[in-house]
């Protein structure tokens, strides 16, 4: 890899349940989310299988999974990169939110079951326990999982597996954005009184008020990230 600084090397073993692979792409996937490897950057394998301590065709296969989410790009004759950023693409990953996840959700108030709603709930209380605090970025990554933990169980009611994974990739390219923000405030709106008045009109199966209230909170991110954005001088 040929950005960010050269880490300890990790280590990774197959335990049956979670391939080398598979730890290599959750590892991957967050160092380009949090900019340890910065957008449009090229990925040395020679230097990746050596930082990460581990053979070419788990390596391959990791980067394939991250092509399929966003995040990585193959160019014949030029090799991997990670995927570059621009206000036209936060643009479009903010207007396909905005409507898959509505979409999504409003599936899952229809036929999700008490078990769902439960699981809701719980999220909820796990992020809205999760510190968050720009000064203290151990805190980020954290904050991180468990929003987009909550972000995903707020539709996995839906019953509708295509959905879901199309609204995992569209999270997983928008965290990106996000990640860049958060590192330099911790928020300049009450994020957390957005969430439980979506999780609450969910629960209650108030649809209209419940879809209002998260294609709302998405369309605020999607613009903040767009004013950071345009401050950093990206187009």
């Amino acid at each position: 890899m040929e950005s960010g600084a050269e880490a300890a090397t990790p280590s990774f073993s197959d335990d049956g349940k979670n391939t080398i692979a598979s730890q290599l792409v959750s590892r991957l996937r967050e160092a380009i989310i949090s900019g340890e490897l910065e957008a449009g950057s090229k990925i040395n394998l020679d230097r990746a299988k050596q930082s990460f301590n581990v053979s070419l065709s788990p390596l391959r296969e990791a980067l394939a999974r991250l092509i399929s989410d966003g995040l990585v790009e193959f160019e014949d004759n030029r090799g991997y990169r990670v995927s570059p950023v621009s206000l036209s693409n936060l643009e479009e990953i903010t207007s396909l939110r905005e409507e898959f996840e509505t979409y999504a959700l409003r599936e899952s108030m229809r036929v999700g079951d008490v078990d769902w709603e439960g699981n809701v709930m719980r999220a909820l209380h796990r992020l809205n326990r999760t510190e968050r605090d720009a000064a203290k970025p151990e805190t980020l990554e954290q904050w991180e999982a468990v929003h987009r933990e909550f972000h995903l169980t707020l539709i996995s009611g839906c019953r509708k597996p295509l959905l879901l994974s199309f609204c995992k990739t569209m999270l997983n390219l928008n965290d990106r954005y996000r990640r860049t923000f958060l590192t330099r405030t911790s928020g300049d709106r009450n994020v957390s009184v957005e969430h439980s008045e979506i999780a609450q009109g969910t629960v209650a199966r108030d649809m209209d008020y419940a879809c209002d209230r998260l294609r709302e909170h998405i369309h605020r991110t999607g613009t903040n990230l767009r004013r950071h954005l345009a401050e950093k001088g990206i187009a």
